[in-house]
């Protein structure tokens, strides 16, 4: 089994993709990427059919609610096809570079909610999306954390090199980054999710940088369907879920007419 030939392996492949050349790769990239499908058969773990998970969008849609001679709108969810990717996304992500679609999701909806860094006072619209095939994840979260990593001129055994190269690649795809920082911190985690692509997986699961839970990140968008969904308004101690905000809706709206009926009753 192939070993990383250096400590400084991950850190040269970093700085090869962000500064020197992003296309045409040099040999001792190819080297590493090479080495880290090798060293990938122990880090693969299967996604089930029909497992749930989780994914959150920015915003709302609407719903009408009420009796029919009493309708109003409320606060709803994205409708199912806003809750999933177009097919030639015009965003990049941490997986995915322009024009190539990924479907992001989470395996908990407080993770799924945390990734879409939903604003005090914002609505979020949260999806559960089955899996509807079976898959091979490249799992990245077990080394991930593990550092900081002590890197050594004088290299030590490969197992040691192994799991610091694993360590720094779950740390490349957890660090938050937003959509406005540079393009090159993109470069890494979306190269190796490539290579994690050509060798025939279905997708990536990794740490949040921002939720309790594991990030997964479909190369196929539809791998997973659209199940349920539900609406939440961000405040500075909670998640308000929209049912709870229809209800306080429909109290008012008892208490207005029971108000009126009540001052109509006292005239007569």
């Amino acid at each position: 089994m192939a070993d990383f030939n250096s400590s400084f392996g991950f850190t040269r492949f970093q700085h090869a993709v962000a500064y020197e050349t992003r296309y045409v790769f040099g040999a001792e990239v190819q080297r590493f990427l090479q080495t880290v499908v090798e060293t990938s058969s122990n880090r693969m773990r299967p996604l089930s059919k029909d497992e749930i998970l989780w994914r959150a969008q920015l915003g709302n849609g609407s719903e009408v609610a009420g009796e029919e001679d009493a309708e109003f709108e409320v606060p709803g969810p994205h409708p199912p096809g806003r809750m999933k990717p177009p097919a030639h996304s015009p965003f990049e992500g941490r997986v995915n570079p322009k024009g190539i679609s990924c479907l992001y999701l989470a395996n908990d909806k407080e993770t799924a909610m945390a990734e879409a860094r939903p604003w005090v006072g914002s609505c979020i619209s949260v999806a559960q999306f089955k899996v509807v095939r079976d898959l091979v994840l490249i799992d990245c979260k077990q080394e991930a954390g593990d550092g900081p990593w002590l890197l050594y001129e004088d290299d030590p055994d490969p197992a040691i090199r192994e799991k610091a190269a694993w360590g720094q690649i779950g740390d490349a795809f957890s660090r938050p980054i937003g959509r406005g920082d540079w393009t090159p911190d993109y470069a890494v985690s979306q190269i190796l999710a490539e290579t994690f692509r050509s060798a025939g997986c279905g997708g990536v699961a990794y740490r949040s940088g921002l939720g309790k839970g594991l990030n997964i990140a479909l190369f196929d968008i539809n791998a997973g369907n659209w199940s349920t969904a539900d609406c939440f308004a961000r405040n500075p101690s909670c998640m308000i879920s929209r049912k709870l905000r229809l209800l306080t809706i429909l109290l008012n709206t008892i208490d207005t007419y029971g108000s009126a009926f009540r001052t109509t009753q006292s005239a007569h």
